[in-house]
């Protein structure tokens, strides 16, 4: 089983691979760097973590140090969307993920979140609190998309949004 940091890390580092086209040989290499040089343990976890153009860098004191070139100060770049879909807390630490459902790229979009806190960590649709798994069990037993939406008062988007994540997490 992955702790709830586990699936963030996990999170970060599918975005680093697929979405940024961060090599793992430079990912390696900026964990090394980070851990050794900076003193930071778990890189992936870090929100002053970012990327642009394949490399990664570590956004601290107002600088932006790129970790894949052993160091060198960096210009500034944008949070990546990725990264956008974790909440932070006052200290640093990861508390919420929005993971994407499709392709996705709205920062707006959140209708789907994975808290610790909340449902034992299991996907939930936020605004009203109820496991994704629960809406799609029910369509899966026969019940109709508006009884079911009814039942929630809840948009068909976030209805949609919840099967669609559920099914995609299953495949």
């Amino acid at each position: 089983m992955l702790s709830f940091w586990n699936l963030i890390e996990a999170h970060v580092l599918r975005a680093l691979r697929t979405d940024h086209g961060v090599s793992l040989p430079a990912v390696r290499k900026a964990l090394r760097y980070a851990e050794e040089e900076l003193g930071i343990e778990r890189l992936l976890l870090s929100a002053e973590l970012k990327t642009d153009a394949g490399r990664l860098f570590l956004d601290r004191y107002g600088q932006l140090t790129d970790l894949t070139a052993s160091g060198q100060i960096a210009m500034r770049v944008l949070f990546d969307q990725h990264l956008k879909r974790v909440e932070w807390d006052q200290d640093q630490f990861p508390i919420r993920l929005y993971p994407f459902v499709q392709d996705q790229t709205l920062e707006t979009d959140r209708a789907i979140a994975i808290d610790a806190g909340i449902a034992f960590g299991r996907p939930i649709v936020k605004r009203i609190g109820v496991n994704t798994s629960v809406i799609a069990d029910r369509l899966d037993a026969g019940e109709t998309i508006a009884d079911v939406a009814s039942d929630y008062e809840m948009t068909e988007s976030e209805l949609a949004s919840a099967v669609l994540y559920e099914r995609a997490r299953v495949a």
